[in-house]
């Protein structure tokens, strides 16, 4: 019984040799330009965003790349009533990242992506619940526009040139 069971401890000892684990490097898998991104925006000065980037780039510890957010805003009356009050309201947000490597000067990856979300604003005196509900609206857009970039950059190749 004894030889039985050291036998079965060297057959599973002997099994588990060869494991490699997923993360035995470190390595950020999910966002590849933490801490290696300085991010310079223009355009629209969308405050949450200035608040967001820091969270998802993280602190400049090497500064590898520089990250260049342009971004636009279009708003369209979507429904105009018959005394001309807005019904419906559509906001446009196209964030144009482009993304170079410092040590190179040369961009690696350029991609304009598109959000948008609707509101229907109150034409009666000033509204705290519309206003509530536009910032958080901005703040989702951006979070998730943020996020589609992210996963962008991560299965695609930004050490190469364009």
């Amino acid at each position: 019984m004894k030889k039985l069971l050291i036998f079965y401890f060297f057959i599973f000892i002997s099994s588990c040799s060869s494991l490699d684990f997923t993360y035995k490097n470190n390595v950020n898998l999910t966002n590849p330009l933490y801490e290696k991104t300085n991010v310079i925006t223009s355009g629209v000065n969308l405050t949450y965003l200035n608040s967001y980037i820091p969270t998802v780039f993280g602190d400049i510890k090497d500064n590898t790349y520089n990250l260049i957010i342009e971004i636009a805003e279009d708003k369209t009356k979507s429904s105009v009533e018959t005394n001309q009050a807005t019904s419906n309201m559509r906001y446009e947000i196209r964030f144009k990242y482009t993304l170079v490597m410092v040590e190179q000067d040369c961009v690696t990856y350029k991609k304009e992506i598109l959000s948008y979300f609707t509101i229907i604003p109150k034409s009666e005196g000033y509204n705290f619940g519309t206003d509530a509900s536009l910032e958080k609206k901005y703040e989702l857009v951006i979070a998730d526009n943020l996020s589609q970039f992210i996963s962008l950059i991560s299965s695609n190749d930004i050490t190469s040139c364009q």
